[in-house]
């Protein structure tokens, strides 16, 4: 199960604890990702293209925000998303926190089927590009 920590430099935490703090915002700052559907700031079905190794996968399901406090600025997201038209499941445990001018993500993946095939080295090559673009597009956003 690949962990995965990152930091970004926040300028304006009011604005952005509004875009980790809302789902229709924050997904479109992952690379690939889309929100398919909406059901709230909290809830969302979402959508994602990767490529891993020479093999292009979609991946779609629920995101949910689990936690968001205010005070201490973290919120804990959960994701759960399969294969369009395969067998893979990926799923991630993610929280984002802001303190003294900076942004600190930590993802907790679990991927199985025909994307955990291609192998440890390709997922956390996958998964480290996706949390690095990710942190930059949330510190820019």
């Amino acid at each position: 199960m690949p962990t995965l920590n990152e930091t970004f430099p926040v300028a304006d935490a009011a604005h952005v604890w509004g875009v980790i703090s809302d789902l229709n915002t924050l997904i479109p700052c992952v690379p690939g990702a889309r929100v398919a559907s909406s059901e709230s700031a909290a809830a969302v079905k979402a959508e994602i293209a990767v490529r891993m190794g020479a093999m292009g996968m979609s991946f779609s399901g629920p995101v949910t925000i689990e936690s968001a406090d205010v005070a201490s600025q973290t919120v804990r997201i959960k994701a759960m998303t399969r294969e369009a038209g395969g067998q893979s499941r990926a799923s991630g445990d993610v929280t984002i926190s802001l303190r003294n001018g900076e942004g600190t993500i930590n993802a907790v993946a679990l991927i199985n089927g025909k994307a955990a095939s291609m192998g440890e080295g390709t997922m956390l090559v996958v998964l480290t590009d996706l949390v690095k673009g990710f942190s930059r597009n949330v510190g820019n956003a």
